[in-house]
């Protein structure tokens, strides 16, 4: 099935656009009038420099305010289509967008709507060209596709038929099963969109906030199974109306776009096997068993500072490298894996961001399948000489270009650290820290969609609502990603400014992609007690925060003092309760969380947040944090 994408979904000039288009591995375009007539060649070239870059044109739109119009406006509008059927010839594309019309002075009526589009097919069919009639979902009179079809139906046209866009029909809660009713050769083509769901007014909400399949709330995926049971084959294509994609940079757009394409298609597939369409096979979604490692990149006396907190955090050296200035920290089932080598990947990642995580193994069923899901989907594969006695370790590039090992049994490759680690024999109890509980990436508010996209279409993962942060300094977007047996956890926070502490670590960092590491214990306070007497340092809370719980929640007898005294933050849902103790910033911004979830509490603490946050500034001013 070809794939294709509408060029006003991206920024740029025409040939950024599809030099972006091209790369990502799109079949064609749809070219946005707008987008040709800024562009300053003849419809003849560009339509040679569309078809040079491998790339055909699927569809020509808009042509606007076409049916029931009164005479003369009617005459008008059938003049207005011949001199588009002429550039349509010039450009090399057959098939014209027709969207109902939003004209003041559009008359009603399903006959005589049928009637203009059956004059329409004939003079497109003289030509040898098609139309394609779209229900705007805020159009004068027709806005269902449900009405659109009973047009194109009763027009009785081979060269007329519909074309269905996912937004118009969702947004409008239409029911996406009645597209089941329409035989396949009649829709002449499909656009998707998907959108975050919001109370607004239809025009400005398509025009501002649709975002990829898969990013935002609307049922895409159970619209496209729809299209596909009547039998549809022609290109699937991608209309998206959004600020962020206008200002965005186009090749990353447009590879977001075509993974979210990619992606579901496969879910339709999964869905409903039985569908007979042409598909890109691939390994389903990965579930992931958990967090395997982080592995910092480091260096010198940072090396060391690191090293000693991990200590003071109850984590011990079980293991050096065999070859390289790896070490490994353990405790419970985490492995911390600081590297301090001065070729290579690590070190390249130590110049670039200062110490920071730079690779993240996570525990998979099926390493292979996991890369080849991530590779077809546009992910980058990486690798790097491996040396004699090391497992070669599949892995993709991630966030900011940092990297992902999967890790599985079946295939050996867990066995790495008995492998290429030789033991200290070193025994320790540790602080009860048991598990990685979530890692924390910070990035710019634009590159959280595509983030959440990267992540929801490789692993089985579900993302809760974006929530706002309150900083000091402003405002930081946040949205967990969480298996559903909570095995692993991440949250994605978005920085719109440097002077939020996520922004100024991005800033500092040059994009480094973790800001912070959690940890789980099941007892957090005996465990704040083991690293008290380990001289860990936490982050001091003021009274107020503690007088503040006070009123908030019901505690049980002594349980404020106890927090209090281990500056242990505390939250509640209906779930149950939840407990956080942070250590104080590193390295530029970085910091590491324990955790304790009680009865099911499914948060991450984010009324806490703009607490923590201030309490973090107070330490870091005159350190790279800008004062307000």
């Amino acid at each position: 099935m070809k794939t294709s994408i509408a060029t006003v979904s991206i920024s740029g000039n025409l040939p950024e656009k599809l030099e972006a288009i091209a790369e990502a591995g799109f079949d064609g375009i749809e070219i946005f009038e707008q987008d040709f007539i800024a562009h300053d060649g003849s419809p003849r070239e560009v339509g040679d420099m569309i078809r040079s870059m491998g790339l055909e044109i699927t569809l020509f739109q808009p042509f606007r305010d076409f049916e029931g119009l009164p005479e003369p406006l009617r005459a008008k509008a059938f003049d207005r289509a011949e001199r588009k059927f002429d550039l349509m010839q010039e450009l090399g594309t057959e098939l014209v967008l027709v969207c109902s019309s939003c004209h003041p002075q559009a008359l009603g009526g399903i006959d005589r709507a049928a009637a203009d589009f059956h004059e329409l097919g004939e003079r497109a069919a003289r030509r040898g060209l098609r139309v394609g009639y779209e229900a705007l979902a805020w159009g004068r009179h027709v806005n269902d596709h449900r009405d659109a079809w009973e047009i194109v139906r009763r027009a009785d046209h081979e060269n007329v038929g519909i074309i269905l866009d996912s937004f118009h029909s969702l947004a409008r809660q239409i029911d996406p099963d009645t597209i089941r009713r329409i035989p396949g050769d009649r829709i002449f083509f499909v656009q998707l969109a998907d959108a975050p769901q919001i109370e607004m007014d239809l025009l400005y909400w398509s025009r501002h906030f649709r975002n990829m399949p898969g990013e935002g709330d609307l049922a895409v995926t159970d619209f496209m199974r729809a299209v596909m049971a009547t039998g549809y084959a022609g290109p699937i294509s991608l209309e998206i109306f959004n600020d962020q994609f206008r200002s965005g940079p186009p090749k990353t757009i447009a590879k977001d776009g075509h993974r979210s394409l990619i992606a579901l298609m496969d879910d339709v597939r999964r869905a409903e096997p039985a569908l007979a369409f042409t598909s890109a096979e691939m390994p389903a979604r990965s579930s992931v068993d958990g967090v395997s490692f982080v592995e910092f990149a480091t260096r010198g006396a940072e090396a060391d500072r690191l090293e000693a907190m991990l200590e003071t955090l109850g984590f011990h050296q079980s293991g050096r490298h065999i070859a390289k200035k790896l070490s490994l920290w353990t405790q419970g089932e985490i492995r911390i894996v600081v590297n301090r080598e001065t070729t290579g990947y690590a070190s390249s990642a130590y110049n670039m961001h200062g110490t920071s995580v730079c690779d993240i193994g996570l525990s998979v069923p099926d390493a292979a399948d996991a890369v080849a899901r991530a590779r077809q989907l546009g992910a980058k594969p990486f690798e790097q000489p491996v040396g004699p006695g090391e497992l070669q370790i599949p892995a993709i590039r991630g966030l900011s270009g940092s990297v992902l090992h999967f890790i599985d049994e079946a295939s050996g490759l867990s066995d790495v650290w008995s492998v290429e680690f030789t033991s200290s024999g070193a025994q320790a109890t540790g602080a009860g820290l048991t598990r990685i509980d979530h890692l924390a990436q910070t990035m710019s508010y634009d590159e959280m969609l595509s983030w959440s996209l990267f992540y929801t279409t490789l692993f089985e993962m579900d993302k809760s609502p974006m929530v706002d942060v309150v900083d000091p300094d402003g405002l930081v977007r946040s949205q967990a990603l969480e298996t559903r047996d909570g095995r692993f956890r991440i949250t994605l926070n978005g920085a719109e400014t440097h002077r939020t502490m996520a922004g100024n670590f991005l800033a500092d960092s040059f994009g480094a992609s973790v800001q912070h590491v959690a940890f789980s214990t099941d007892d957090i306070f005996s465990t704040a007690e083991e690293l008290a007497r380990r001289g860990f340092e936490p982050l001091p809370m003021s009274e107020n925060y503690y007088a503040d719980l006070a009123a908030r929640f019901d505690l049980p007898p002594g349980m404020l003092d106890r927090l209090a005294a281990a500056n242990i933050l505390y939250d509640e849902d209906a779930g149950g309760a939840f407990f956080q103790l942070y250590s104080r910033p590193y390295a530029g911004g970085m910091f590491f969380e324990i955790v304790e979830r009680r009865a099911g509490y499914g948060g991450y603490g984010a009324p806490n947040a703009p607490f923590r946050i201030a309490a973090q500034k107070r330490l870091m001013r005159g350190k790279g944090v800008p004062s307000r």
